[in-house]
């Protein structure tokens, strides 16, 4: 390998860190759901609810977590709090997700 190429191990570390957050958040099938209606726009909490089936107070920690983990950010309106995705890096991994497993066109018929 070129002296050129070679990475600097500290920034890997850094990288492969977030990754790591971002894929255990993501490996939760109920912030999973939550991510993925979140890719699509910005949603209130009621709509949320009411899309994915997930009540509180469940719905509230699983936001809570992707919140603590920069992912999702909030927005008040009147009494309405609102959702979206705060991570390029999310957005583009959901992109990806979406891509392999939710597009139905590209999905082979077993």
């Amino acid at each position: 390998m070129d002296a050129g190429t070679v990475m600097d191990i500290d920034i890997l570390r850094r990288s492969a860190k977030e990754a790591g957050r971002l894929m255990k958040a993501l490996s939760n099938p109920d912030r999973l759901l939550l991510m993925c209606q979140l890719a699509q726009g910005e949603l209130r909490v009621g709509e949320l609810e009411e899309i994915v089936g997930i009540v509180q107070p469940t719905l509230s920690q699983q936001l809570s977590v992707l919140r603590e983990d920069g992912l999702v950010s909030t927005r008040r309106e009147g009494t309405a709090i609102y959702y979206r995705i705060d991570s390029e890096q999310a957005l583009a991994v959901m992109a990806v997700l979406y891509e392999q497993f939710c597009d139905q066109s590209k999905r082979k018929k077993k």
